[in-house]
């Protein structure tokens, strides 16, 4: 069992909080983590695709009031919509008993629809904390884990298939299985091949600034359909969107965010890429490395962190800025060499935005001084580092 850095935060949310929600993307390890739970809290847990389990709440009140001194979890609650104005009134009536906090542990497959349906009924009584694919404070400390991590992505049943032939028929079958039920069920309709093209697409343009106009010429479909696809793709957390940094300065910036497939796993297995001797070869190679560091960053980060690039039409440029909610600014250059360079673009990027911290993130183990005030530092020293920014430190 690896331990997941999400438990604590759900355990402290639950001492504060009436319901908790668990959002990730399917098969990231919410349900196992809330057995994990349930078995250290004697909670109480219904697997609401279980239709035996579903009856049970025909009359949510009559059953759930019956636990009111237990934790109640609802795995995959979307298939039951009409239970969050129920949940509403059970909380309130059990905090008007003393009974506020610890209630309900509330896990969907999908970020799209918790954050949907439990957005207004359950305001001011819900907690909501994030859990991602494994990370690199998780599965390890050792260069090939590193590597592994990278190759396979953070999905718990691809890192830690007995093979990487298995790993990637994993992640495989579970890109068809969001073709063909879960993207296909909130967007325009569209065949799966054509979806898997626009998927595939985005593996191949990972980091790169989106063109929605170019894609949907390419697919032979709409400039909307395409917007509204990579949407989905964004709420069901398989694609991230990095948004450009604004900023008050009189220049040229980049207005369209850059677009990764946030997994690195799965950018490989879009790209039939199973090794690492094919992955190096592959022209994608750089931009997947990219990706797979910003992810870790940003999951490591403290709630609340903003994450951007900065851009200029001048080429002035910065793969990650974060702005921490203490004040501080990071920036962050990715190199995939164990020698990296400065350029010209990044010294410019430093003068416009004016970093406390500036970082080159590499491949290597050693952290030097690059310049006067560039570090150059592994993957999970940095990792480290922004994981200990806590809210308010300046």
């Amino acid at each position: 069992m690896i331990a997941r850095r999400a438990k604590a935060a759900i355990l402290d949310s639950l001492g504060f909080q009436a319901a908790v929600a668990i959002v990730g993307p399917r098969q990231v390890g919410k349900t196992t983590l809330a057995l994990e739970i349930a078995a250290e809290t004697s909670a109480l847990y219904l697997d609401l695709e279980d239709r035996a389990d579903r009856q049970k709440l025909e009359e949510p009140r009559l059953f759930l009031e019956q636990y009111q001194d237990r934790l109640v979890i609802l795995d995959e609650i979307h298939r039951v919509p009409d239970l969050f104005g129920d949940l509403r009134g059970i909380i309130d009536r059990g905090r008007r008993r003393g009974l506020g906090t610890g209630r309900f542990l509330i896990l969907g497959s999908a970020s799209v629809d918790l954050l949907l349906q439990s957005g207004e009924s359950l305001a001011g009584r819900i907690a909501y904390v994030n859990l991602c694919p494994f990370d690199t404070l998780e599965v390890g400390h050792e260069p090939d884990d590193l590597m592994r991590l990278w190759i396979r992505g953070g999905y718990p049943d691809s890192f830690l298939a007995p093979s990487r032939q298995i790993s990637l028929k994993v992640r495989e079958h579970f890109i068809r299985t969001y073709l063909e039920r879960d993207v296909a069920e909130f967007g325009p309709r569209l065949p799966s091949t054509v979806l898997e093209r626009l998927w595939t697409m985005l593996a191949y343009s990972q980091g790169e600034l989106l063109n929605a106009s170019k894609l949907a010429n390419s697919l032979g479909t709409s400039y909307q359909t395409v917007t509204r696809y990579i949407d989905v793709l964004a709420g069901l957390l398989l694609v991230r969107r990095l948004p450009p940094l604004r900023t008050n300065l009189k220049k040229r910036l980049v207005k369209s965010p850059r677009v990764y497939v946030r997994d690195s796993g799965l950018v490989h297995a879009l790209l039939s890429i199973g090794s690492f001797n094919t992955l190096s070869g592959h022209p994608v190679v750089g931009k997947s490395w990219e990706g797979f560091v910003i992810e870790n960053l940003i999951s490591a980060a403290p709630d609340g962190t903003l994450a951007s690039f900065y851009r200029t039409a001048a080429g002035a440029e910065a793969d990650l800025v974060l702005d921490f909610p203490g004040g501080q600014r990071w920036s962050v250059e990715i190199k995939r060499s164990l020698a990296p360079s400065l350029t010209k673009g990044s010294h410019n990027a430093r003068r416009d935005i004016s970093p406390d911290r500036s970082f080159i993130a590499y491949p290597g183990q050693e952290r030097f001084t690059k310049g006067s005030d560039v570090e150059v530092i592994g993957l999970q020293d940095l990792v480290r580092d922004v994981a200990g920014m806590s809210r308010g430190s300046a």
